[in-house]
Parts: C-alpha cells; structure tokens; sequence
C-alpha cells in the first residue's frame, strides 16, 4: 500500500473516531439511569448471541479519561458519541438526572482539554423502556425534543457538531419490523409508523436544538448503494425499490421532498398517516448530513421476495470482513449522489468500519492488516471526492474500541482498539498505529 498523508485530503479535513453508548459505558444501573429498550430486549432469550448485554460492555463509564487518552494518542480531531437518553430522562420523560448530564458535561470537557471536538448524538437505540408505547405513540416525539433540549442546554456552548439520529432505518426496520433488534416487533405496519415519529422527533428536536445552540445541526442515515444485478428492466425495479426502502426513506422527508411516492404506493394501506404540517416539522432546515455506509447491495427481482419483491445477488469476488462485503466505490457512489442529486451543502462521514476476527498475537499485539487495508480503500475513495469537489469534510471510524454490537453481542470486532471484555484491558491493534501515523502526518 502508497503510505497515505493527510495532505492528500486537503485543507481543514477532520478524521475521528465514533462509539455509542449502550454499546461502551455499561454501568446500566449506576447514577440514576433507567432502563432502555435494549437492556429489557437482551434478556429475552435468544435474542442476542451468546446471550450477551450491555450491562457492563467497555466500562466506559468508569474509564473514560482513559478513553479520552487513547483518543489524544490517536491524533484524532473530532469524537463521535451518543447520550444515553434514560441516563439523562430515566423515565423518558420528567425529571432529569443531574449525574447524567455530569458523566457527559465531563466527556465533553475531558476531549475538548485533550483538543477533541465533541460531536454527539442524540439518539443511538437506547430509548427508555419506560416510555409506554415506544416509538408507536407520538408523544415520545414530544419527549425525545424535550430531551434533546435538556442535554443542549447543559453542553450547548461546547459541541462542535449536534446529530438527532443514528441510523434510524436499523431502528424502525430492524427493530418494528425483522425484529432483530428492540423491541423486536415484527410488523411493517408497526415499522412504518415508528419511521414516522422517528421524523417528527427529528424535527422536533432541530427545533429545540436551533432554540439554544449555535454549532450545526444534522441526521446520520445509514446508505446502502444498490445496484441492479442486470439491466434486465425487472431488476432495475427491484433496485429502485430496495433503495426506496432503505436509502429515501428517511432522507427524502427530512430535506422536504416528502416520502418516496413509489414506495408510498407500494406500502398501501401500511402506510401511516401523515399530515401536511407534520411533513413541514420533519423537514426544518439542517446544516449538515452524516453519512454511515458499510456495505452495497445487488438485488434482482424476485416476486415471492415479499412486499419489496427482491433478492439479493452475490456478484463478483470481493474480500469480505466478518459479515460484510467490502466495497470501496459504494462510498464514492453515496457521496457523489448525495452531492449531486441532494446537494447537500455539508457531508459528515460518521461511521466507516469493519469487523475481523482480531486475536491477541504472541507479541502481544493485534496484527489486524486486513482492517489497515479496508480502511485506505476507504480514504482513498474520500481523497477522490474531495478532488470532484464533492462537499465532505470529516471522517470517523467505526469504532475507537471493541464494543457490543447489538444482536451480535461481543462475537464481532470492529474497534481500532482491542478490548478484553474479562479484564477490560485496551491494546491498540495495527489499525490504530496506522491511523495514528495519517493524523500525525
């Protein structure tokens, strides 16, 4: 590999790091915090791998200067992270928790000494499990914007860069609708109405944040580019659909050009309604999109595929990471039609990773060069983007340390940092010696 120079991304480019919070801190009952959605969905039988939770992850909660340190080490400018939103509402909604805001108020203040710029998120999946309903009841739009709200008025002076959602496709379709992820409903119909109150809450809450604070303001999506596995007319379809479903679904309404109305047509009667103003609330003004991307997709039709009518088609021979296709062009792809079609004035990349079966060598190193080589295919394709002008200034990898992943457990590695969940030990692999020389060069 041509060793890569910061140089080459240009002038006032950013590189990070990200984690969220249920996925690290851990400390699941400690200081008032109340219990999530994925905190009451782990201990359901089945759920996740190996029978796996949150409760104690990367103790993040109790090592958190230490974190801070190995940021400082990395070089990195910028920090990704999500709150915690029962550790600041334990209840969802009502009194907030002062010791809350304090861990954070702490994070921000320990990165912004350390010369890191805070980026947080909002919301990474962890939503109280008190709120009756969940994401089926509009009112905790309501809450989330009064959340939102509490948490900008303890750091608002101090957050370089305020994102309302991760992912929210994971949560309303993998959460309402598969059922893989919590609170594991398995309804299209449930799904479709929580993907609309996921955007009123976004809304919402862009209203709340642009009352207090100053920084930008924006959503992080996850985008799987999809590709028709021919030119067959029937597949070409049946690309158009899935990126329907995955890609503009969210996207569209939160720029103001409403739901996709192929795919308003095409989900009929699951459809929830949807009022004019609450389309004008879910398209205030951002400043800024975060882009997640991991993957493509080549689909075909396929009419027994369910309501989508597609399958999807392994085409080529591309290296794989341990469940991913690796594919460096889908991310010069979304950034070049999120510019070019969208126009979006400013792209975040906000997580970019991959997942290999790391092991602690004899050395007492992780030798992770699989994960080095996934990661410069990656920059190189944002060195090509930067050069077609394409907006895209910041790029944070996913994740700064081995962590929970979701319904995987602990069984998948993504981290920059080898963690040793026994005795939470922190060894940086290759991968970081590698993104450390970028950022120090």
């Amino acid at each position: 590999m041509t060793p890569l120079d910061r140089r080459a991304f240009g002038p006032g480019f950013k590189f990070g790091v990200a984690t969220s919070a249920y996925q690290i801190e851990g400390a699941t009952k400690e200081d008032g915090r109340g219990p999530s959605i994925w905190d009451k969905f782990c201990q359901i039988d089945g759920a996740i791998k190996h029978g796996h939770c949150g409760d104690v992850a990367c103790d993040h909660y109790h090592r958190m200067q230490d974190d801070v340190a190995l940021m400082r080490w990395l070089g990195v400018d910028t920090y990704r992270f999500s709150v915690a939103w029962p550790r600041i509402v334990p209840t969802g909604r009502g009194a907030v928790c002062a010791a809350g805001l304090d861990f954070y108020e702490r994070l921000v203040d320990q990165l912004l000494k350390c010369g890191i710029e805070p980026c947080v998120t909002l919301y990474h999946w962890d939503l109280p499990h008190a709120l009756a309903g969940g994401w089926l009841a509009r009112d905790t739009a309501l809450a989330f914007a009064e959340y939102a709200a509490a948490v900008a008025r303890r750091l608002g002076d101090r957050v370089g860069l305020w994102l309302t959602h991760n992912e929210p496709w994971c949560q309303a379709f993998l959460g309402y609708e598969m059922g893989i992820f919590a609170p594991g409903h398995k309804s299209l119909k449930d799904a479709l109405l929580c993907a609309h109150h996921l955007l009123v809450s976004h809304g919402l809450s862009v209203q709340a944040l642009r009352s207090i604070v100053k920084a930008p303001i924006g959503i992080a999506p996850n985008f799987m580019p999809t590709y028709p596995a021919s030119e067959a007319e029937e597949d070409v379809a049946a690309a158009k659909r899935w990126d329907g479903y995955f890609n503009r679904w969210f996207l569209e309404p939160a720029l103001g050009l409403g739901y996709p109305r192929d795919m308003v047509e095409l989900f009929a009667s699951a459809m929830p309604a949807a009022s004019d103003q609450d389309m004008r609330l879910i398209a205030q003004p951002i400043d800024v999109l975060g882009v997640n991307y991991y993957e493509r997709l080549v689909v075909a039709d396929n009419p027994a595929g369910g309501v989508l009518r597609i399958k999807s088609v392994t085409e080529g021979n591309h290296p794989r990471t341990m469940d991913r296709e690796i594919y460096p062009q889908g991310l010069l792809d979304t950034l070049r039609r999120l510019h070019q079609k969208y126009r979006i004035p400013r792209l975040v990349i906000t997580e970019n990773g991959a997942a290999f079966p790391d092991e602690v060598a004899a050395d007492g190193k992780v030798h992770d060069t699989a994960r080095i080589e996934f990661l410069q295919s990656h920059f190189e394709k944002v060195i090509e983007a930067r050069a077609e002008g394409i907006p895209v200034d910041t790029y944070h990898v996913w994740s700064l340390l081995d962590n929970f992943e979701w319904n995987q457990g602990y069984s998948v590695r993504y981290g920059l940092v080898h963690v040793d969940f026994e005795s939470q030990r922190r060894i940086p692999k290759d991968s970081a010696e590698f993104y450390r020389s970028l950022t120090h060069s």
